[in-house]
């Protein structure tokens, strides 16, 4: 591999917005915020909006969309009389 070229990968603090959840990890990412860690150390902290913490999928709080009703409903709408 060439030198000098890669980004610096080291550990980063990802923040879900929407529950405020936070788990450490190794990243490229960087941000000029700090947080400091359950172990004492300062970390850059990256925002996110979902994570899945709080993405619907993971949490089991889906919600099913009814396609067959709203398709007849459709027709019905723009049937040729």
């Amino acid at each position: 591999m060439k030198q000098n070229i890669h980004p610096e990968y080291g550990p980063v603090v990802f923040r879900d917005t929407a529950t405020d959840t936070m788990f450490l990890t190794r990243s490229t990412m960087r941000s000029s915020e700090t947080v400091r860690w359950e172990d004492g150390n300062e970390y850059p902290v990256v925002n996110l909006e979902i994570s899945s913490a709080s993405h619907p999928y993971y949490t089991g709080k889906q919600q099913l969309v009814d396609t067959a009703g709203r398709v007849e409903r459709f027709r019905q709408r723009y049937a040729k009389k």
